[in-house]
This record gives structure tokens, sequence and C-alpha cells, in this order.
């Protein structure tokens, strides 16, 4: 297939789909509900942080998750947590799931964000989540660990987006036996035909970084988007946008989460 018929680029002031920034809903009543989950004791900044995106990014309502752990600390400083129960080293316990499950159910999205920790309970949390939940799951940053060990289970499922490092790419790309390595010396021809392929033979859809370029791609359609190596926290600032866009726009994935990047 010619590149030229997958892969778009876009710019900050030449946006792929501009119509979409014109339509979006007005009334919050109509702009989404987002769930966010993470958090652990040793801090909570990811999923703080993402309710922070996530309202610049227009969401109508959005709720936050975290261990119980938290909530004597946290709850003074951050009024937007809710809580589940927490193991004894304060990440999310196996029975979160009876809180994750109706919480998910009520939102639009759920954004795994990260700031989990590494907990064996939290990592089978995690799992019995994403099998029992079939609604949109954006999954950013050190939450993208968990499943790294475990990758069937989210290339396969699907309304799943992964918000990765190149170095989680790669991982990913590995635990599944991708015929085709990412690696970092990477030219962008060769980077996008492989990012291709990767979302055209599993539903999955990546928003990764390579080259100074964020790079979109769902359904083996691939925008890239020019942007400064300035952002230490691209990652999630990037999943809070591109969680509000998708669920704004469920049935046009590819164009939400390219148009969130700008």
């Amino acid at each position: 297939m010619d590149q030229a018929t997958y892969w778009l680029k876009q710019t900050p002031d030449k946006p792929l789909y501009p119509d979409m920034q014109w339509s979006r809903p007005e009334n919050k009543l109509y702009a989404g509900k987002l769930l966010i989950v993470g958090g652990n004791l040793a801090g909570f900044s990811a999923p703080a942080e993402a309710y922070t995106e996530a309202s610049m990014a227009g969401i109508g309502t959005a709720r936050v998750l975290l261990p119980n752990a938290l909530a004597r600390t946290v709850g003074r400083v951050f009024e937007a947590g809710e809580y589940a129960p927490s193991t004894p080293s304060g990440s999310f316990s196996s029975q979160a799931l009876g809180e994750l499950l109706p919480m998910a159910h009520w939102a639009d999205g759920v954004l795994l964000a990260g700031d989990l920790g590494r907990n064996s309970e939290t990592a089978i949390l995690l799992e019995s989540f994403i099998s029992k939940h079939a609604g949109q799951l954006t999954i950013a940053g050190e939450a993208a660990e968990y499943f790294l060990q475990i990758p069937d289970t989210v290339v396969k499922r699907p309304e799943t987006l992964m918000v990765l490092s190149l170095a989680q790419l790669q991982k990913l790309a590995v635990g599944i036996r991708f015929k085709t390595a990412f690696t970092s010396d990477m030219d962008l021809l060769r980077f996008v035909d492989t990012l291709h392929a990767f979302t055209a033979n599993h539903g999955v859809y990546i928003v990764t970084r390579h080259l100074g370029n964020v790079f979109s791609s769902a359904h083996g359609r691939v925008s890239s988007t020019r942007l400064p190596e300035t952002q230490d926290d691209w990652c999630i600032k990037s999943a809070a946008h591109a969680s509000v866009w998708w669920l704004q726009n469920p049935s046009k994935p590819f164009e939400a989460l390219t148009t969130s990047i700008i």
C-alpha cells in the first residue's frame, strides 16, 4: 500500500481536522464523563495531572479513583479524589474491583494514568478489570508496564488506546512477537511503515513519540504532529487529552486522537 494513503501530517497551526475543533460540545452535560485511575501511597501526581489536563481538554465530568491509603493525606489537598481498598503497602488491592467496575460503567471512558506502584495484587486487579470492562480504555505511562507483561490482553482488546514511550512500544511489539522491531534508529519512513502494519494487524490504538513527532495510529492509519521536545510529561498530558477527544468522538478514533495532540 502506498504510504501516502495511510500517513497524514499536521502541525499545530495546520490541523488535519479543523472541523472537529469547532464542533465540540459547548455544554458540560454533553461533554462526556471520564474516570481516571491511579496513585499509590508514594505518590499521586500522574492521576492529579491527568485530572487537570482532562479539565483543560474540555471534559464534562471527571472522577479520580485513588487507593484509600492516600485518603488521609491527599483528601486535604485534592478534593476530586474518591477511594478504593488498598494493600498494606498502599497500592490498589484486588478488592478495589468492587469500586472500579461500577465507576467505569458510569464513565464514557477510563484512563489508567499511572503511579500505580509495583504490586502483585494491583496486577491482578488490572488484569481482572480489563477482562470485565468493555468500554473505552486508555493506558498511559507507568500503568502500561503492567500490561507489557501480558501484552495479548491489550492488543486483542477492542476500544483500547496505549500512550507509550518508544521503549514501551518496543517491549509491546516484542511481547506479541511482531515481525518488525521498533528501534530508536528508525527513520520516519520506516517507523511509520512499522506503526501502520502494527495497528493494521492489531486492534489496539497507539500514541507515541519519535524523532520530534507525536504519532497517533488506529486501524493502520498514522498521523504525525511535529512538536518540540520540551515536554517531559508529554505522556500523561497526551493521554488525558486523547481520552477526552476520543470519548467525545467515539466513532472517529483516528481523527479524535490526531486532533487531541494539538
